[in-house]
């Protein structure tokens, strides 16, 4: 009994913690060009995230950060609208996973000349 119960705890311990949000999709993507104007911004993750406790940045050509108000369409989701003027932009993401973690990361764009 003692054998089974200490190899049940191995096995119990053996297993994956639960995962952290990873991003799996963007709209952009990480290196897209596109035209400038209003842009809807998208991240899918892989689990569920706190859009409450989540974040969005977005750093301009001028090199002026804001923070962006965030639309959670789903709950692995997360989407803002931002107007986009010609140059390189950086979107920087921190989502609170349902596990607890936080994970971060950014995605970098460009907006170019019509």
């Amino acid at each position: 009994m003692l054998i089974a119960a200490l190899l049940g705890g191995w096995v119990l311990a053996a297993r994956p913690a639960a995962a952290h949000a990873i991003l799996l999709r963007s709209a952009p993507a990480d290196g897209a060009i596109l035209s400038a104007g209003p842009a809807d911004l998208e991240l899918n993750f892989n689990s569920r995230i706190d859009a409450a406790r989540s974040r969005l940045a977005l750093t301009g050509p001028d090199g002026v950060t804001r923070i962006l108000a965030i639309a959670a369409p789903a709950a692995d989701q997360l989407g803002a609208r931002a107007v986009l003027s010609v140059g390189a932009w950086v979107l920087r993401w921190q989502v609170l996973a349902i596990d607890g973690h936080i994970t971060r990361g950014e995605l970098r764009f460009t907006v170019a000349d019509p």
